[in-house]
């Protein structure tokens, strides 16, 4: 009896990455099976929409059965695949020009998190719903008008709640070089927004 998907041992999840680098595709499939939930969480917590989510995944996981191979075993399948998905969702977004369009504006001043907007509510009042929705659109225009390493660290951190050294290892770079970019990523945004610092 196998283990539930979230909760598969690393020895048993070892032993289906070795039987999928020796080409056995059911191997593989399980590994799919289990590890998708997580991997399409990953990439829908980066593009916000499922649609494109689920055609993203499906890039993710041809891209690890091309790359099974070099996974060596030197750290967790989880942490070899996290990357990967971010990658693909990043180069999505990079293709299509899409970003965060279900978010929030910043509530007052404080511009340390975005979160996803929320429905409204059945008696709520039009003119409030209005006004939501304009301030929505102001941040969803302001953050595309920021450079692309910005708002790929900024969506990383604030959206995926990805640490430090993790972006570095996902965008190859130094981790003070995302502290640097993160920094400007919202200073640029509380700017743009009229909320200077």
């Amino acid at each position: 009896m196998t283990n539930p998907p979230e909760t598969a041992s690393q020895e048993d999840v070892s032993d289906l990455v070795r039987r999928a680098q020796g080409g056995d595709q059911d191997a593989f499939g399980v590994l799919v099976q289990s590890h998708y939930d997580r991997v399409f969480r990953t990439v829908l917590g980066v593009i916000r929409d499922e649609h494109d989510a689920r055609d993203v995944c499906q890039e993710v996981w041809i891209t690890v059965w091309k790359k099974l191979s070099t996974y060596q075993g030197g750290s967790q399948f989880t942490t070899w695949l996290h990357p990967i998905a971010v990658r693909r969702a990043v180069d999505h977004l990079r293709r299509r020009q899409k970003w965060f369009h279900r978010f929030l504006p910043f509530a007052g001043e404080d511009t340390e998190h975005l979160s996803a907007a929320p429905e409204p509510a059945a008696d709520s009042d039009p003119r409030q719903d209005s006004e939501r929705r304009e301030r929505a659109d102001t941040l969803e225009r302001t953050l595309n008008s920021l450079p692309e390493k910005h708002r790929t660290v900024l969506v990383l951190r604030e959206v995926e709640g990805l640490s430090y050294e993790e972006i570095a290892k996902t965008l190859n770079c130094r981790t003070g070089t995302v502290m640097s970019r993160l920094f400007n990523a919202r200073r640029l945004l509380a700017q743009k927004l009229g909320n200077r610092p």
